[in-house]
């Protein structure tokens, strides 16, 4: 005896308050799998595959004059800047000010946020 209870009322009270024990562990497992999961997805997100995808400041910047059919000598005089200036842009040897940014983000008919997400980190 334990507990002054027989063999068979100790086991059916220890079904009783084992299945009540068993839904909020299960419920908590549940939810730490869940959790697990959207990390694991979010760490997915980050794969070098993804983060190749994204580009320099200057490489976006040439892509985008490209994509328009422009010269880096039309984006200057659209902008009254030296080629020289759009080439060190896009080499990444200089960058363009905020103000060359917007200007830019205006001749190629995008927002700047648009193009500022296209760079990488």
């Amino acid at each position: 005896m334990v507990f002054g209870l027989g063999w068979p009322e100790l086991i059916v009270m220890l079904v009783v308050y084992g299945v009540r024990l068993v839904i909020p562990v299960l419920a908590i497992v549940a939810l730490v799998l869940f959790i697990r999961r959207l990390l694991s997805e979010e760490r997915a997100q980050k794969t070098p595959e993804a983060v190749q995808e994204r580009a320099s400041l200057g490489e976006v910047i040439r892509r985008h004059r490209e994509a328009c059919g422009m010269t880096q000598e039309l984006v200057a005089q659209k902008l009254g800047l030296s080629r020289q200036a759009v080439s060190k842009w896009e080499s990444g040897k200089a960058e363009p000010s905020t103000t060359s940014l917007l200007s830019l983000c205006d001749l190629f008919g995008v927002d700047v946020a648009d193009l500022l997400r296209e760079v990488k980190r």
